[in-house]
């Protein structure tokens, strides 16, 4: 019997579309700025609607993004409530957005109003990360997990996923706060890329450079090796800002770590991508059970 509870995340959230599609995924809009125009995005974007938004970045548009208040959970999360069916909802990593807190503020409202219930999942992940830990949540519950019996799972595993990023254009960290301005002239002076990875408590630090591309690139293959079991149809996902020359770098470079990995290569979403800009690329995977990230 099928499980009487939806699944939602919003959209900073990175998965393929067929997984979102077939497990019947449904999505929280989040809203961004790039230039003077302001779009709200609803579902997955295409890719021909992806690069116009890097292009735009190139062309030297500024980007921004905006949180979603609890009034707009409140406003998406009643009428399905209201029918009687049960909400588990995947935020973006509280150490990254407000967004989980907006959440747990319509989830205590809600809640009080029906038998039917919103539960609210920390992923403490962004991105390929979060999509890593959905197409997760969708197995539990197409295995006869309960709704709170998924969270609880979702929350004792997801600390098992690991993302490893290199950032391609070090302005748009400085822009972001993440970097100072010195260290980002310096850097970008000398080809200087930081890897970065997200943490335990769900915030994002760079913790090493190599001074190139392809340096970055095999840094964050030798960080998969080294945290990773390998074996068949292990799940790694490449998240890249249009840059698919350096995605098929990393495609390459981990099947040869690992010939038979499941690998999904796919475009990064505006909402992220507003902060990190073109050329950002990114491995994400799941380490065993037990393992946690560092």
């Amino acid at each position: 019997m099928p499980a009487d509870y939806e699944i939602y995340t919003d959209m900073s959230a990175d998965l393929p579309a067929e997984v979102a599609k077939r497990e019947g995924i449904a999505f929280v809009p989040m809203s961004f700025t790039i230039g003077q125009k302001s779009e709200t995005v609803e579902r997955p974007q295409s890719e021909s609607e992806l690069k116009a938004f890097y292009d735009a970045q190139r062309s030297g548009e500024s980007t921004h993004t905006t949180q979603i208040s609890p009034y707009m959970y409140t406003q998406l999360f009643e009428p399905v409530l209201a029918s009687g069916r049960s909400v588990l909802y995947i935020s973006l990593s509280s150490g990254l957005s407000s967004t989980y807190s907006s959440s747990l503020v319509a989830a205590e409202e809600l809640n009080e109003k029906f038998a039917s219930r919103l539960v609210c999942v920390d992923s403490l992940a962004a991105t390929a990360g979060m999509g890593m830990l959905i197409e997760l949540a969708a197995k539990n519950r197409a295995s006869g997990m309960s709704l709170e019996e998924n969270a609880k799972w979702l929350e004792e595993n997801r600390l098992r996923i690991y993302h490893w990023f290199m950032v391609e254009d070090l302005m748009f960290l400085k822009k972001g706060g993440r970097i100072p301005a010195t260290t980002a002239i310096v850097g970008s002076a000398f080809s200087i890329k930081p890897i970065l990875k997200v943490n335990p408590d769900g915030t994002l630090s760079a913790f090493g450079k190599k001074r190139g591309s392809r340096a970055a690139m095999n840094e964050l293959v030798e960080l998969y090796a080294a945290h990773s079991a390998g074996g068949d149809s292990e799940r790694i996902m490449i998240l890249h800002s249009d840059d698919p020359e350096k995605a098929e770098y990393l495609r390459q470079r981990l099947l040869e770590k690992n010939p038979g990995a499941d690998i999904s290569v796919m475009l990064l979403s505006p909402v992220i991508g507003a902060h990190v800009g073109p050329g950002m690329c990114a491995v994400v995977h799941l380490a065993p059970e037990g393992v946690s990230r560092d």
